[in-house]
């Protein structure tokens, strides 16, 4: 055989296994697919088989499923799953049941009393105005952006998280508290900035951004939960953990939201300060000593250790229990697809497919039919508040059926 033979027989092969090896990742998404849209069937079946009024949050330990009325924080997961399923799929019945569960959320655009606004609003008529451009959802939305500036304090540089005055220990006070979390709210004003062309919208989410950057971080890049402001200079009162195990330790998916909100916030200002700390953040996660092969991790990476004392030794912080956030790892799965687009390291889309397929082995993807009709397994919510522990969450699914639709966008 001569050297042009053996050429082409390896362009050949390398070509075949391309080939196999693409055919293989698009049966994994069909299959998960299919298994998400029967699953999520079930749950409108069980809910009554149209919008009743209630959304699903979770599934407790005596079998019941557990909903919220509209004005809870989790509530826009559920209608944006139902946009991924239609955008996955192409199937117009999930447009009409997004559309049906979406709608009934329009007065939200109104609330001012707390952060998630941007959680409540873009994932359900975000995604809705993304996959379907209607005048409605674009009017709601651009107002819904201007309800988060209302908890915008320009002293600070952030926009406000919680209203109450008391820590989660009953001693502490939080006057100005600021959670990690709202870093994922501010794509809802990049969002809106762009399409009104107003710049407050954007400028606001980057000093939030800044003040984050800052204050939030640790030098190893672990993550603060919460951090409290006085409000008349703007000087950090407090740095505490509300979710975690303690104020030193760091909590699993307050990680992960660091590292999705500073990912999506270096896509839309381009800002390599953003890049830098968003590839620091994920790999503090996917090189910790504590993170478990499966990259499913612990609810808290330091719970039970010496060094990391819970405050409040009498409530559920006691517990060391080294309870699996399928939440957690599902959101930093769906941003390790976007940050290895973003930076061009291909590293981060291998160490997301791995979650990915961890997350919907049999390990932590439920059985069709039960989990209360939830897609994934063991999550947590606030162990420190005894809610939600070792249970399905709605945002685990949402995220979940995010990356998994990053992921077939990745294939092309």
């Amino acid at each position: 055989m001569n050297i042009k033979s053996i050429t082409l027989l390896v362009l050949l092969t390398g070509l075949t296994f391309a080939a196999f090896s693409q055919n293989k990742e698009q049966a994994f998404v069909n299959e998960n697919l299919k298994f998400a849209e029967q699953q999520t069937q079930s749950m409108i079946n069980s809910m009554g088989g149209n919008f009743a009024g209630k959304y699903p949050r979770s599934f407790n330990h005596k079998g019941e499923l557990t909903t919220t009325d509209g004005n809870d924080w989790t509530d826009g997961f559920f209608p944006g799953t139902l946009w991924y399923l239609y955008e996955l799929s192409g199937d117009t019945a999930w447009k009409n049941y997004a559309q049906e569960w979406t709608n009934p959320l329009e007065s939200g655009k109104y609330n001012t009393s707390h952060h998630d606004i941007g959680f409540l609003m873009y994932c359900s008529f975000g995604n809705g105005y993304r996959l379907s451009p209607n005048e409605k959802y674009k009017a709601i939305l651009i107002q819904s952006a201007e309800s988060a500036l209302k908890r915008f304090n320009p002293k600070v540089g952030s926009i406000q998280s919680w209203n109450y005055g008391k820590a989660w220990d009953g001693v502490t006070e939080w006057h100005f508290p600021v959670i990690i979390d709202n870093m994922m709210n501010l794509e809802l004003l990049f969002w809106a900035s762009k399409t009104t062309g107003d710049p407050r919208f954007r400028n606001i989410a980057i000093t939030h951004a800044n003040t984050t950057l800052k204050n939030h971080i640790r030098p190893d890049f672990s993550t603060y939960h919460v951090v409290d402001y006085d409000t008349a200079t703007g000087a950090v009162k407090d740095r505490a953990t509300c979710q975690g195990y303690s104020d030193n330790s760091t909590w699993a998916r307050g990680q992960a939201w660091a590292i999705y909100g500073f990912t999506m916030t270096y896509r839309e200002t381009q800002d390599p300060a953003y890049l830098n700390v968003a590839k620091k953040l994920a790999d503090w996660y996917l090189h910790n000593p504590n993170l478990p092969a499966d990259k499913i991790p612990y609810w808290d990476f330091n719970a039970g250790q010496d060094g990391y004392t819970p405050e409040n030794k009498s409530k559920a912080l006691t517990v060391t229990e080294k309870y699996r956030d399928a939440s957690a790892a599902a959101i930093v799965c769906s941003a390790l697809f976007e940050l290895s687009e973003l930076s061009k390291d291909k590293t981060y889309r291998k160490a997301a497919i791995e979650i990915l397929h961890n997350l919907a082995s049999p390990a932590y993807r439920a059985a069709l039919g039960k989990n209360g009709n939830f897609l994934l397994m063991h999550c947590v919510g606030s162990i420190p508040h005894g809610g939600e522990v070792d249970v399905p969450i709605v945002y685990a699914d949402y995220y979940f059926m995010e990356a998994l639709q990053r992921y077939k966008k990745s294939m092309k």
